[in-house]
């Protein structure tokens, strides 16, 4: 029998993955991680997998891994806010933390699997392990796992990725589990509240100082309270009246000022990215016709894509797309298939 380290938050997702997993005749062990506490992996998720685990007769472990997640998710946060990025915690953690302690909690366990609650696929194909989009488009998680490495995507099980979520909740609630109707769970986990300023201010021990707000010609428009508290496409809690629809259109972090201006100063054709990871090839071979996102909630659109370094992506897309930022992911799609993605560096 099969064995398998599934990383259980006591939510619907990890529990209805846990019956799947058994049903399909794998020797499952719920493992917590232990993260952030009164976040992800904090006590109250810690206790619920934990229930979850005892209602299916199955062991449950959890596993201390708040240091790994303050080097590599928080400490990486905080300082990318502050060079005027807008970091996306959930990709890194994935890659730097989460994943590599299931295997590592497998491989403790002598587990082959490490398995989760994610709406995404994987297959194999031509000796490669490609990461397939969930069939359910609402729900789909593969923008978050595209930095997955082909030796971890290798090991991995995504039980939930051929469903929808009404029919996992269906499978929860046929088993009478307590997670059938828990809300999920629509924050960054360290930031329930979505207060960034005060989680930075913190961290770090010190705060952002006010700046100017400058208009697209550079002159002056009044003072914003710290660069750190806005982002591309802001538009709600600015605190400035202008007479007119005003958008953050820049931010320059060296000087601590904040451009405002219309919405279609927020439009751009071409992305440049780095930090890549390729899933389906080993680089970017020419050009390729492909579709991409640049937010996780964003629709897919049409582009053009060539690697135009080592270490450097060049994406035109053939409409204008909003807002694209630094420091949040661009991910290449080919129909289903996740062929990759990096860090946006710049947008023109």
């Amino acid at each position: 029998m099969d064995r398998v380290a599934l990383g259980m938050s006591g939510g619907v997702d990890s529990t209805a993955a846990a019956v799947l997993l058994l049903e399909a005749g794998f020797s499952v062990t719920g493992v917590t991680l232990r993260l952030y506490d009164g976040g992800c992996g904090g006590e109250d998720a810690a206790r619920d997998a934990a229930r979850a685990c005892a209602a299916l007769g199955i062991p449950h472990r959890a596993a201390a891994e708040e240091e790994r997640f303050a080097r590599e998710v928080l400490d990486d946060f905080a300082a990318s806010y502050r060079a005027g990025l807008t970091p996306n915690p959930c990709v890194r953690c994935n890659r730097r933390v989460k994943f590599p302690a299931l295997l590592a909690a497998a491989d403790a366990l002598g587990a082959r699997w490490a398995a989760t609650g994610h709406y995404a696929r994987v297959r194999t194909m031509g000796g490669r392990t490609l990461l397939l989009r969930g069939a359910d488009r609402a729900k789909d998680q593969s923008y978050f796992l595209y930095a997955l490495d082909q030796e971890t995507l290798a090991r991995v099980r995504f039980p939930l990725g051929s469903l929808t979520k009404s029919e996992v909740r269906a499978i929860a609630a046929a088993h009478r589990l307590e997670a059938a109707q828990r809300r999920d769970s629509q924050d960054i986990c360290f930031l329930p509240d979505g207060d960034y300023p005060a989680f930075l201010a913190r961290h770090s021990g010190s705060d952002c100082p006010p700046g100017d707000f400058l208009d697209l010609e550079g002159n002056v428009l009044g003072q914003h309270e710290g660069h750190v508290r806005y982002t591309l496409g802001q538009r709600r809690g600015l605190r400035i009246a202008l007479g007119q629809r005003t958008y953050v259109v820049a931010k320059d972090p060296a000087r601590n000022t904040v451009t405002l201006g219309g919405e279609g100063a927020l439009y751009r054709r071409t992305a440049v990215a780095g930090a890549l990871n390729w899933i389906a090839c080993d680089q970017l071979e020419g050009e390729h016709r492909l579709t991409a996102r640049t937010r996780h909630s964003q629709t897919e659109a049409a582009v053009t894509a060539r690697q135009t370094d080592e270490d450097e992506l060049t994406v035109h897309f053939d409409a204008p797309q909003r807002a694209m930022t630094p420091g949040q992911s661009l991910v290449l799609y080919d129909g289903e298939t996740v062929v990759g993605g990096g860090i946006i560096r710049a947008a023109r």
